[in-house]
């Protein structure tokens, strides 16, 4: 028998702290694909909706994908763009289906409904019925809400973080469809929870506890009724009414023992919530560190990681407190990026390379958070497209887009500037522009973890530094109003 899927993807991590609204052409700049598009560009990549080509084809699933959206970390998503990217999906629900297969976030939070993802499946839902499988596939930075696991009976999010399984969860997740849609299961999703912002180590899976969490959660595994566990770290920087870690169990059979599977998980979540693996160093002492830094070594540069100013989480990329510190400091050999700042970029067009200008750069969004514009004295070194193919464990073989680009070089540091927010996490987001962070004694970046998978192999050292932007770890520093009280760290 050949079964009809649909699926579509459809993914932001909302920073409600984030000024700028998440629009429509957010989403165009970043990916908005058509289906073909999509399976085209990803369908052969790291990718979710590769593992489930590769699940479809081994069963000979026909598949419809609807479209594969995605924006980059940022303020709320506004209706207009939920309802436009939403319609090719909604439009297709009346249609016979066997099964749908979503490709989700998990924190997505639109400028009326806290519960972007619920809301998609509450209208999925209500299109196909109560009784055709949906399966999902998550970030493990998600914030899964009650209502999430009560319209899709299959949840599974990645097991990495960084992010390196997406097209092996693809796959895991269309199995589990598989065996509902010939009915040898009837999977539910249950979910265990605690009153946090986040795990404390915001989920990072290369060192620390989630690696003992994860060996019990594949354990837990091997019972014949448990399919999937999934433990999420949460996203903290939404002001929502549900958020914070959770520990789902896909399965069937004795919900009460599952449950029990869960909440045991949860609890060590909860149990271990001081014990933090990351140093957070001021800018100050990040600088010190670095000026004592002997030279390029054999294994490679120190690296510093700007963990508040991390586009991949909402904030905005421009903070400026890191730069200035390791400018004072007179750091030489060194690179930085990338630092968010079109209109100075735009400035930059009219000097030809090799050009020494005086420009204001970086800090223009907020400049209580993170520090505000640097008048500098510089070098143009490279200007033109930001259009990056990666190299490395996350994104090789995926296009990123950093908008029109410049590099500055600023005493002994070159500055790569974007006009479109962006982490970095791929080398090739450096040498792209001429930079070669393997030949540098010092490399900083804006990055919470996820940059540890392409640059930990090159590096000599890495320290992380909180430069009080948007995404700090000192969460009193921001203005939650939502979140349920009492909730740790804030209480």
């Amino acid at each position: 028998m050949t079964f009809k899927i649909l699926s579509a993807e459809f993914s932001h991590e909302t920073n409600t702290f984030n000024v700028y609204p998440t629009t429509f052409d957010s989403f165009n700049r970043q990916m908005l694909l058509d289906g073909m598009q999509a399976i085209a560009q990803r369908g052969s990549k790291n990718t979710e909706l590769a593992g489930l080509l590769d699940v479809g084809a081994e069963y000979n699933w026909q598949i419809e994908h609807c479209f594969s959206a995605s924006a980059g970390p940022g303020g709320k998503v506004t209706s207009h763009a939920f309802e436009e990217i939403l319609k090719p999906l909604t439009q297709r629900l009346s249609e016979q289906w066997d099964g749908v297969f979503l490709i989700l976030h998990g924190a997505m939070v639109t400028d009326v409904c806290d519960d972007g993802e619920g809301e998609i499946l509450r209208r999925v839902r209500a299109g196909v019925g109560p009784d055709i499988p949906i399966a999902v596939t998550l970030d493990p930075h998600a914030n899964v809400t009650l209502q999430m696991c009560q319209l899709a009976q299959i949840l599974v999010s990645y097991n990495t973080y960084p992010h390196v399984d997406m097209r092996e969860t693809g796959q895991r997740t269309a199995q589990i469809l598989q065996r509902a849609l010939i009915k040898q299961i009837q999977p539910q999703t249950l979910r265990a929870h605690r009153p946090m912002l986040e795990e404390i180590n915001g989920g990072r899976t290369d060192i620390g506890p989630m690696i003992q969490r994860h060996e019990l959660a594949r354990g837990y595994e091997q019972q014949e009724d448990v399919y999937a566990v999934s433990i999420n770290g949460a996203f903290a920087s939404a002001d929502i009414s549900e958020l914070g870690p959770t520990v789902l169990i896909c399965c069937s059979g004795d919900t009460a023992l599952h449950r029990q599977l869960a909440e045991n998980i949860a609890e060590d979540i909860w149990t271990r919530r001081d014990q933090v693996l990351n140093t957070y160093y001021s800018c100050t002492e990040v600088a010190g560190i670095a000026s004592k830094w002997s030279g390029l070594r054999e294994e490679g540069p120190l690296i510093i990681a700007d963990y508040a100013d991390n586009p991949g989480a909402g904030a905005y990329g421009d903070s400026t407190n890191l730069l200035k510190a390791l400018l004072d400091n007179q750091i030489e050999n060194a690179c930085f990026g990338p630092l968010v700042d079109p209109q100075a970029v735009l400035e930059l067009q009219g000097y030809e390379l090799g050009a020494q200008v005086c420009i204001r750069v970086g800090g223009k969004v907020e400049p209580k958070m993170g520090g505000g514009p640097l008048q500098v004295n510089a070098k143009l070194m490279w200007q033109g497209s930001g259009l990056v193919v990666g190299t490395g464990p996350m994104i090789a073989g995926l296009q990123k887009n950093f908008g029109d680009c410049a590099v500055l070089k600023i005493q002994g540091i070159e500055i790569l500037l974007v006009s479109i927010a962006g982490q970095m996490l791929d080398l090739n987001q450096f040498q792209t522009f001429g930079i070669d962070p393997r030949e540098k004694t010092v490399v900083a970046l804006k990055s919470m973890q996820h940059f540890r998978a392409a640059f930990e192999p090159i590096a000599g050292d890495i320290i992380v530094c909180d430069s009080g932007a948007l995404c700090t770890v000192n969460y009193q520093a921001l203005n939650y109003k939502k979140v349920p009280r009492p909730i740790y760290p804030l209480d």
